[in-house]
Formats: structure tokens, C-alpha cells, sequence
């Protein structure tokens, strides 16, 4: 056997090998009774950033597994052989979907957060500071939900005297009054990508709209922020690989 013909079954075996690991995170994380390829590729892609990112792709290696395993000569002979690329590739993609990354790899660090009874002007300074619009507001080391500067400037159209407003003695939990309900969900560091996913995808059936995951060190409601995640943070996600 010449060294050609080597290393092309040799890419064969580990096209097939990164593909079977494809297919089973798929199993896991899709999660639906239908477990051929192409569909749970397609109801993923549906659910989830990542496995739309690698839909096409995807799409793609399920035609060419096809022609490997099934025009096979014989044990250990393949008429179909992928190049290097296409191998290292597949092989990312399954290293991606079975080790997800850490949600907190993805959520907004160095979270701004105030205490109910801050002043509003260190919020307006942060909006200033760090163009946020939204913060999380904490009673007694428990986040009580979200303050937006949309919230703010209700209180200040309702209170301005002859073109003026005055901020200087005033507390959050006064600004908290004219707020609406942003529900957030609290999770632990540990959690990952798809599972935040799941989150907002959960509460997307239940028709109730969530403003964002606070990841803490164990996901306890009492815990500092060490990250947030939006809606826009999961869409924004990018996996790609060379």
C-alpha cells in the first residue's frame, strides 16, 4: 500500500470518527426522539447559535459520510476520501459541541451593579462611563432585578420643575418605583453555553420574556455578578473555525 492511499483511509477513519462524536453531542444536546443526523442538525440549528453556525457545514459532511461509509469496497477501503481540511474541520466542530464553552466565556465581565439605596447620580455616571443602559439592583446582597436608564428618565419627565430636575438626593429604590418587571434568571459558573440557551429557550415557550442570566459563583440570588448574558450576547456568539 503506497503512502497515499495510507493517508487517505487513515482520513477516512477520522472523518468517521469525528463524525460519530458530532452525532452523539448532537443526541445529547438536541435532544428529540428522532436521531438521524440531518434532523437534529436542523431542529439544533433551530435552538441553538452554535449548531446553526455549523448548519451548512453540517449539512454537508452528512452527504459525505454517506458516500464514504456506503460506497465502502471493503473493511478498511474507501472510495470516498475527505481531504486534510474537511478532516481537521469536522474534527473542531465535534471538539465544540462535545466540550461547550463556559457561558461565562461569553457573558459581559466586570458587571456594574448598584445597592438599592445608591445615589441614581453614580448610575448616570456609570451610563456615562460605560454606555450600559441596564444594571442589576441589589437589596441586602440580593439582586432584586434590573434598573434601566429608560426607567430614569420616566422618573425625571415626571419630576422636572421649569425645565429642571434635581438627582442629588435621590435613591435608587425611588427610580426602582417606575421600573416594570424584567425577569432574570441567576446561574453558576460552571454552566454552559447550550444550557443558557435552554434558559431563554424555556421561557421563550412559556411566552414570558427574560432580560438576561446573571452568572454567580453557584448561582445563588445572593452571590456578586461575575457576568451577564442578554439575548444579544447568544446571537453574537461566534464558533467558527478555520
Amino acid at each position: 500500500m503506497n503512502m497515499t492511499k495510507k493517508q487517505g483511509q487513515l482520513l477516512s477513519e477520522r472523518f468517521e470518527v469525528a463524525y460519530n462524536q458530532v452525532h452523539d453531542a448532537l443526541k445529547d444536546i438536541v435532544q428529540i426522539n428522532d436521531e438521524r443526523f440531518v434532523v437534529l442538525v436542523k431542529v439544533g440549528a433551530k435552538k441553538y447559535q452554535i449548531i446553526e453556525t455549523f448548519k451548512k457545514d453540517l449539512e454537508q459532511y452528512a452527504r459525505l459520510r454517506n458516500a464514504i461509509v456506503h460506497e465502502k469496497m471493503e473493511v478498511g477501503f474507501y472510495i470516498a476520501e475527505p481531504n486534510a481540511k474537511v478532516v481537521n474541520h469536522i474534527e473542531k466542530i465535534a471538539n465544540v459541541l462535545s466540550l461547550p464553552n463556559y457561558a461565562l466565556s461569553i457573558a459581559s465581565k466586570n458587571v456594574v451593579y448598584f445597592d438599592v439605596q445608591d445615589s441614581i447620580l453614580k448610575v448616570t455616571d456609570a451610563i456615562k462611563a460605560y454606555g450600559y443602559s441596564k444594571f442589576p439592583i441589589y437589596k441586602n446582597t440580593t439582586c432584586i432585578g434590573l434598573l434601566t436608564a429608560g426607567s430614569i428618565v420616566k422618573w425625571m419627565a415626571q419630576n422636572m420643575e421649569s425645565g429642571q430636575v434635581n438627582l442629588s438626593d435621590i435613591r435608587v429604590s425611588e427610580i426602582m418605583k417606575y421600573e416594570k418587571d424584567r425577569p432574570i434568571e441567576i446561574a453558576a459558573k460552571d454552566i454552559n453555553i447550550f444550557e443558557v440557551e435552554n434558559i431563554f429557550e424555556k421561557a421563550h415557550k412559556k411566552k414570558r420574556k427574560i432580560e438576561g442570566v446573571i452568572i454567580t459563583e453557584n448561582g445563588k440570588i445572593d452571590e456578586a455578578p461575575l457576568g451577564i448574558i442578554t439575548a444579544w450576547d447568544l446571537i453574537e456568539i461566534d464558533n467558527t473555525v478555520d
